[in-house]
């Protein structure tokens, strides 16, 4: 079973600024470094009914520098946009109750703990890691094994090059801010870590002993789908990842996708039917774009006018 890496990234977590900081531990370092595709393309989709449309964009919820700028087509969609709309308020990014909100979650309410709930061999790999950082496995004793996969997530991609900070969703909201354009979330911080909390541990466990037996793996996974996702190729993305999910990890992708998928759906096609003239910029994790259960083949199922924007694409 693969560690969900991607799933992190493309679907699971926008996280708060200050939870970065504090889960970005331990670090494992990668051997090398590779370089992204110089293509360019957004996995950027156009919906509209009889008097207006919202944009679909798909995230990359940690960057590097060089993925800037955004392509001409994120431009034009932003400037033709009068408000924003992201998996969570860019509010709450920052309020001070979202650390809570995670550490709440991050820990076990059903009295067991992470030697608990770990195979005996993946919690030995995972005391080796942390260990070799001049950390102690025992630290991490009261928290579930996403919110310490995420922290190896987030110290592998770090190690990479990329950065929360530089992630598209953020800078987005920054640049609505400065704009005065108004942005609102999709859901709260507290869904968010709801659905994460509730993947079952054997598919956490196993995820992170995947990561544990070869780190390099996950940066080659890493590498891969941040080449994929700024080429804007959705074919790859939707079979090396999405697909992958969906038939080895169901149940993760259920509570990560499908189900998040559905209760954003209506939230998206208010903005169609209710604003009669202004148009709206809808940013989310890109796997919430792909494949069957995603927004934009659901938006097409119910009728409306559905359109890939890449101005170097070949037609899908």
């Amino acid at each position: 079973m693969k560690f969900r890496l991607p799933a992190f990234l493309l679907c699971a977590l926008l996280v708060p600024a200050a939870v970065a900081v504090q889960l970005d531990q331990p670090q494992a370092q990668p051997q090398g470094q590779t370089q992204a595709q110089a293509a360019k393309r957004p996995l950027l989709w156009k919906v509209s009914d009889a008097d207006n449309s919202v944009y679909l964009l798909g995230s990359f919820h940690l960057l590097k520098a060089d993925d800037y700028p955004l392509p001409a087509e994120v431009d034009r969609a932003f400037d033709d946009s009068a408000s924003l709309l992201f998996e969570i308020d860019p509010a709450a990014m920052t309020a001070p109750d979202s650390m809570a909100v995670m550490q709440k979650y991050m820990a076990y309410d059903d009295g067991k703990s992470l030697s608990n709930v770990l195979p005996k061999p993946t919690l030995e790999k995972l005391s080796t890691l942390v260990s070799a950082g001049g950390g102690s496995v025992q630290a991490l004793e009261h928290s579930e094994p996403w919110a310490v996969s995420l922290g190896l997530v987030l110290g592998v991609t770090r190690a990479m090059g990329f950065s929360t900070e530089l992630g598209l969703d953020r800078k987005l909201m920054a640049r609505a801010s400065d704009a005065g354009k108004p942005a609102a979330g999709l859901e709260t911080v507290e869904d968010q870590m709801r659905a994460m909390d509730a993947v079952p541990y054997a598919e956490q466990a196993q995820g992170m002993d995947e990561f544990l037996s070869d780190p390099q793996k996950a940066i080659r996974q890493m590498s891969d789908m941040h080449a994929w996702w700024r080429a804007g190729d959705v074919a790859k993305l939707d079979s090396g990842m999405r697909a992958e999910m969906a038939q080895k990890t169901p149940e993760s992708y259920r509570l990560l996708d499908v189900e998040r998928n559905r209760a954003w759906l209506p939230q998206v096609e208010k903005r169609l039917s209710e604003s009669k003239q202004d148009n709206t910029l809808v940013v989310v994790g890109s796997l919430h774009l792909l494949g069957s259960d995603g927004l934009v083949e659901q938006l097409k199922a119910k009728g409306y006018t559905v359109e890939r924007i890449c101005d170097s694409c070949a037609a899908d």
